[in-house]
């Protein structure tokens, strides 16, 4: 079995790949600042070396979400020069549908991770992938404190299970690198308005969801359904089935 790394290991996405990995028998480094065996701070490449020692893959999963990916680059930079010192043979990373294609910043900045890592020389496998259900909740759980819910209006998204991505990225993990691999999309796809009355169905709530239209080319990009991979709707849990599982009374 490998010894793979999993950056962004703590993670909501990066601890199911973990467990599933380790499932696997695979052994799994997790590095992150405060790992007591591997701590790994990714801004500076500090410990990265002796985090990559014996590696055969590593799985980026880490993204400053919180700062709509400022510094994803310079991450993946010291990770990519740290892989090269260390002689590792495959970097997976996942990314997201429509990073090509919709002009919003973090997008912008995990298309430039994406395209120094298919310079790096590294055997690379790269995975995009629609909107994770958890997103999804996050974004109808902050619009729902308002009195009426606000929405982008028109536009659609595909979520998809965070545990079917976990299981795909492990897959991978455990193959050859294989460049881009084919998109992995939701099972259904809806308008975000329709997704968020689900939520707060399941919630009990009756506040009425309003849809307003926006401005800007990222809004553009997200009504043309730049984001949407309906040629690859592989994932089989539904948002009704997310729901019902975190809200069995309602579900």
């Amino acid at each position: 079995m490998s010894t793979i790394l999993v950056t962004g290991g703590t993670g909501t996405l990066g601890s199911l790949v973990t467990g599933r990995l380790r499932a696997a028998g695979h052994e799994v480094r997790v590095l992150s600042r405060h790992s007591p065996q591997y701590p790994v701070d990714l801004m500076d490449g500090s410990g990265l070396d002796a985090a990559m020692a014996g590696a055969d893959t590593v799985v980026h999963c880490a993204s400053n979400t919180r700062r709509a990916g400022k510094g994803d680059d310079e991450a993946a930079r010291h990770l990519v020069a740290a892989a090269r010192r260390a002689g590792v043979g495959h970097l997976v990373y996942i990314s997201i549908v429509g990073v090509d294609r919709v002009p919003l910043g973090y997008y912008r900045r995990k298309y430039r991770v994406e395209q120094m890592l298919e310079e790096s020389g590294l055997g690379v496998t790269i995975l995009r992938t629609t909107q994770f259900h958890d997103l999804v909740a996050m974004l109808a759980g902050t619009v729902a404190r308002l009195p009426v819910v606000p929405v982008p209006k028109g536009v659609r998204v595909q979520p998809l299970a965070t545990e079917e991505v976990a299981e795909r990225l492990a897959e991978l993990a455990a193959a050859p690198p294989a460049g881009r691999v084919p998109d992995m999309g939701g099972p259904e796809t809806h308008t975000l308005a329709d997704f968020v009355r689900a939520w707060l169905a399941a919630h009990g709530s009756t506040r009425r969801v309003v849809e307003v239209p926006l401005a800007g080319k990222a809004y553009a990009g997200f009504r043309r359904g730049g984001h949407l991979s309906p040629a690859h709707a592989v994932g089989k849990g539904t948002f009704a089935h997310y729901l019902a599982q975190r809200h069995p009374a309602q579900g």
